[in-house]
């Protein structure tokens, strides 16, 4: 099997998806959509485009090979592109130059599997390639992540874009059932693949080595993400959280702040100011580091206007953290509002008041909540359960090339 991954070089949850492949035979290509450095934990793929970047040929565990058009074209026209990149931006087509590059790869790679991993760039650009090449195109899986379909697909300048993507794919899969009724709804013509997290599964085993020992109801502090934005209300979670401060200085609990922008870091100043509550802001760290303070939080808030499964919604599940997380990101498919976590509006922050206040003071509830969401990464994120679902996905699309 030879499959053709178009997408983020630089994505985690990218890398972490196709290394799931690792036990296989399969072939494995990516095209990068723009040209940045390669993740680190990206491995065992060919890189297509990519010998003449800087960097990039630094990971060893990857090769390398040059389509027919000369990369440097394409990596100039990517540097305008993304210069003026902006993710509410008018979804105007894909530059000439990278449909090009691409069209050159599926000839030259002459891959089984076209899989697109998200919609606004790398769907975009596969489906314009699709409109040009008059042969044959390889069986296309388009991947959606986060806000692709729910909140783009609402969005007048992407919306027939949108459209066109699940009309014209083989195969559509996704990370909420939400996202599949919305495609329906789309005119999605393919067939729908398992639905399970785009960042694939869990190592429980060893995840389960840096939590800290007791119970959750014990820790003393209250992880917020901080993502203020387009998309993401960690202002509103601010907010509550200044709302609390009777708690917060009673119970002696402590605040930190991962993700966070400049803004945030300026209303994180203030806030310190106003209540005398310090706030620690986390630094970019490795992912393992990440996951120690998961498991030594007590609380995480998750708040935005927009997105699929929150890969920190499942981070806090498996490291036992009560999650308050946002009704826009199919948190009602894997935890149970007022038992296993409390699911707010996103700007609403009376709601999320109410929330932390409930979440700081009542032990049982949080106690009881890890419990249950042990159980549920147990049965629905361990990479041992996800794993061979993955490895599934690829074998049943290609055993239907077979039989055709």
């Amino acid at each position: 099997m030879r499959i053709l991954f178009v997408g983020m070089t630089n994505s985690i949850h990218l890398a972490r998806w196709v290394n799931q492949l690792d036990c296989t035979d399969w072939e494995r290509f990516l095209f990068p959509i723009y040209s940045v450095k390669p993740h680190a934990e990206l491995k065992g793929l060919t890189l297509i485009n990519s010998s003449e970047i800087p960097g990039f040929q630094s990971n060893r565990s990857l090769r390398y090979i040059n389509s027919s058009l000369p990369f440097f074209v394409m990596n100039l026209m990517n540097r305008i592109i993304q210069k003026n990149l902006n993710p509410l931006r008018p979804a105007v087509k894909p530059s000439p130059v990278l449909i090009r590059a691409l069209i050159n790869t599926i000839k030259q790679v002459k891959p089984d599997i076209i899989h697109s991993m998200e919609f606004q760039e790398a769907g975009y650009l596969t489906l314009e390639a699709k409109k040009r090449i008059k042969t044959k195109f390889p069986k296309w899986i388009a991947t959606n992540w986060g806000s692709d379909i729910y909140l783009f697909g609402r969005l007048k300048e992407h919306r027939e874009r949108v459209r066109a993507v699940v009309e014209n794919c083989d195969y559509y899969s996704c990370e909420c059932q939400r996202d599949v009724l919305l495609a329906r709804e789309f005119g999605l013509r393919g067939e729908v693949l398992p639905v399970f997290p785009n960042t694939g599964g869990f190592d429980l085993a060893a995840y389960e080595l840096m939590r800290n020992p007791g119970n959750v109801s014990e820790r003393k502090l209250i992880l917020l993400k901080g993502y203020q934005g387009w998309a993401g209300r960690a202002l509103v979670g601010l907010r509550a959280l200044a709302r609390c401060v009777d708690i917060l200085k009673a119970q002696e609990y402590s605040i930190a702040v991962y993700s966070s922008s400049p803004d945030m870091n300026l209303a994180i100043e203030l806030f310190t100011l106003e209540t005398g509550v310090s706030v620690e802001i986390i630094p970019p760290c490795s992912h393992t580091d990440m996951l120690r303070i998961y498991g030594r939080a007590r609380i995480y808030i998750g708040l935005s206007i927009s997105d699929a499964i929150s890969t920190s919604l499942l981070e806090s599940i498996v490291m036992g953290t009560f999650p308050i997380q946002s009704c826009t990101a199919c948190a009602d498919e894997w935890i149970v509002d007022g038992q296993s976590g409390l699911i707010v509006p996103p700007e609403d922050v009376d709601v999320v008041e109410k929330a932390l206040r409930r979440a700081m003071t009542d032990d049982v509830l949080v106690d009881k909540a890890a419990t249950l969401n042990r159980e549920t990464a147990r049965k629905r994120l361990d990479s041992t359960v996800i794993k061979p679902q993955v490895i599934n996905f690829y074998q049943h699309v290609y055993n239907s090339i077979l039989e055709n």
